[in-house]
């Protein structure tokens, strides 16, 4: 893209507070200017809906002697406008515990987040009760979000850099992308998709800082940022069990390793490698087994009329919970009265398969560079390309799940902490990453699908407020 072109296609496509020189500002003022209005909107909307369960988590009065009688009627107006859904188990857990087993298909790491944020809050402030604790997600939510958006624009640079406007630009968009992506309320209210996309991207960066520093040389940083990011993504699964997907960046490397190991010369470099990958996969491995042990524990080991999921060869309680709670399995979720939610589910799958194969696309001249000699990817380095490799195979996995196995309508709000398909929505505008002028036609789709973003993103804030689905 030439310097006129960005000028005026600047001119006329971006505001000026997005601007690459000082991303940070930008950010920071479109988030509080997109979390204002969708908090505006949430509690603008009427009633509770068909649904008064959020009414029943607000009877306790243990706060009242220290909030006053004003502020605490308007505490409870407020809260209760984004404890709906799942967001009444979420809130529940973290105050009473596990007791019910369907509770156990919510994420153990969050609801153990939120008890202990709430336990320091009250020993330090004496606040407490569900009103409290659901002010506390919600700010959670919030703060969550914003640094998600921040921990993107610092993966993206690691993947195109920012050396040039174009690049910078290229990091910028991906980011205000996830400010308005359609998750939309679910990233404001009591929900794990905040925390989620916080540890699943930042993660993601970690991961590749460590593929930087291994290609420059630097062993022992690189490998030290590889088990930190597995951390992370272990964190992120006991939150989503879909974070387990991205023990698939370690898988790759092992097998990489470990043809290294058997097709050359004995390395220890190579076998060194090959142990921080196992290791990473392990830790990684680890948020899905933890709360599947504890739940075992409660369940299994001291009770003589043990649950059915009991006796399995692997026993899961999540996995039990799932299925016959909540009738989440393969090709279950696929009868005619959920067509509407396939409907709705389809632009997000569509992106996301799409952003997949994009970037296998991208990457391939480089597993074969004759296999597509003709075609011009200068334009994408091999660090890029790998990268982007790395990235494609776990969202591409997440939206065959979601299409086949998930209750299809929540890849809305899950596809919000994986990076691909923000990275595609700005290869639309920004052509071939900058190296040749967009066309039109790719322009339009860029602005389309960001206005689709924000308007499926308010009325999805205004159908959650008035507790309406779908959810």
């Amino acid at each position: 893209m030439s310097s006129s072109t960005y000028a005026g296609w600047r001119a006329a496509n971006r505001p000026s507070i997005l601007d690459p020189a000082r991303p940070v500002r930008g950010l920071t003022i479109a988030f509080c200017l997109w979390k204002v209005l969708v908090f505006l909107v949430i509690v603008s909307c009427p009633g509770l809906g068909y649904d008064t369960s959020t009414s029943h988590l607000y009877h306790d009065p243990s706060g009242s002697d220290v909030i006053p009688e004003d502020i605490e009627h308007l505490l409870l107006t407020i809260p209760r406008k984004f404890v709906r859904w799942d967001s009444i188990y979420f809130v529940h857990i973290a105050q009473n515990g596990y007791v019910f087993e369907q509770e156990w298909a919510f994420g153990y790491g969050y609801t153990q987040a939120l008890a202990h944020l709430t336990s320091a809050i009250q020993h330090f402030t004496g606040w407490g009760g569900e009103v409290i604790l659901a002010i506390e997600a919600i700010l959670l939510s919030h703060i969550a979000h914003y640094l998600s958006v921040l921990a993107l624009y610092r993966l993206s640079v690691n993947v195109f850099g920012n050396d040039t406007t174009t690049q910078r630009l290229i990091c910028l968009l991906s980011s205000a992308l996830h400010i308005i992506c359609p998750a939309g309320a679910f990233l404001s209210a009591p929900y794990g998709e905040s925390l989620f996309s916080f540890l699943n991207i930042t993660g993601f960066y970690l991961y590749s800082s460590a593929y930087l520093d291994n290609k420059n040389g630097k062993r022992l940083s690189g490998d030290i940022k590889s088990v930190l990011s597995a951390v992370l993504f272990c964190a992120a699964t006991t939150v989503r069990s879909n974070g387990i997907l991205s023990g698939i960046l370690f898988a790759y490397d092992a097998s990489l390793q470990l043809r290294r190991v058997v097709s050359q010369s004995l390395s220890l470099n190579a076998c060194a490698h090959l142990l921080v990958a196992l290791i990473s996969g392990c830790i990684i491995a680890s948020g899905l087994i933890l709360p599947q042990y504890l739940a075992h524990i409660a369940y299994c080991a001291e009770n003589t009329t043990s649950r059915p999921w009991c006796q399995w060869y692997v026993p899961s309680i999540y996995g039990w919970v799932q299925s016959h709670y909540w009738n989440v399995g393969f090709l279950r979720y696929w009868s005619l009265s959920n067509l509407p939610l396939f409907v709705l589910a389809m632009p997000m799958l569509a992106i996301l398969c799409r952003s997949s194969f994009w970037a296998l696309d991208m990457a391939v001249p480089f597993i074969y560079p004759r296999a597509l000699s003709g075609i011009d990817h200068a334009s994408s380095s091999a660090t890029t390309a790998s990268l982007l490799l790395r990235l494609a195979a776990p969202q591409g996995i997440l939206a065959l799940l979601a299409l086949t196995s998930y209750h299809v309508q929540i890849i809305n709000r899950i596809a919000s902490g994986y990076p691909l398909w923000y990275w595609y929505l700005v290869y639309l505008v920004s052509g071939n990453w900058g190296q040749i002028p967009p066309s039109i036609q790719h322009s339009r789709t860029f602005k389309s699908a960001v206005q689709s973003m924000v308007a499926y993103a308010l009325v999805q804030a205004t159908l959650f407020g008035s507790f309406l689905p779908p959810a």
